[in-house]
């Protein structure tokens, strides 16, 4: 009984770690990187579509992006997402194609960008400490109604701590990486 809970709460932590890796690669740093506009949709025949669905994304040096889209009838409605979009980025369009350039970042807009990295791993953390109160729970109940020793529930717990631990280590490991990526000038 405690092993299926323990699963289902590992399922949960992993999950949750899978979101603030999506949240940090959303995270702009000095960099080009394509994955900043998978958030970024575009109005497609009535379609609300990604970018990357519509277009193809080249970075020819660190700092641009070149997006072309397959569709060139799209071009201005790509270059207004953008716009609207809070990528902090002007994009500039020659008729065939969008180029991004992402300018340095100063010092204050990187430790802003590590304040909002904080949040996403501190949200992180709240979420797989619910998932142990959870697994807590469901494990006090199931030595109430299933009449298990209360050994087992302790045992329980303890091996729902561990994977706690575990997980909150590792979303402290990502918010280190992803910090010095930031930081990194």
């Amino acid at each position: 009984m405690s092993n299926e809970i323990l699963e289902r709460a590992e399922e949960h932590m992993k999950k949750t770690i899978a979101a603030l890796g999506e949240n940090f690669a959303a995270v702009r740093t000095g960099r080009a990187n394509a994955m900043v506009l998978d958030r970024i949709r575009v109005d497609y025949y009535g379609v609300s579509t990604p970018v990357n669905q519509m277009a193809g994304i080249k970075t020819p040096d660190a700092r641009m992006l070149v997006i072309e889209p397959w569709d060139k009838s799209t071009l201005k409605t790509i270059e207004k997402a953008i716009l609207e979009s809070d990528l902090g980025v002007t994009p500039s369009n020659d008729g065939m194609c969008i180029r991004l350039p992402f300018p340095a970042l100063t010092e204050e807009r990187r430790r802003e960008l590590v304040k909002q990295c904080k949040n996403y791993a501190e949200e992180s953390r709240v979420a797989i400490r619910n998932a142990r109160r959870d697994a807590n729970t469901a494990l006090e109940k199931a030595v109430k109604q299933d009449n298990l020793p209360e050994d087992e529930q302790r045992r329980g717990e303890a091996e729902i701590q561990k994977l706690t631990d575990k997980y909150i280590a590792e979303v402290d490991d990502l918010f280190k990486k992803k910090e010095a990526e930031v930081m990194e000038i």
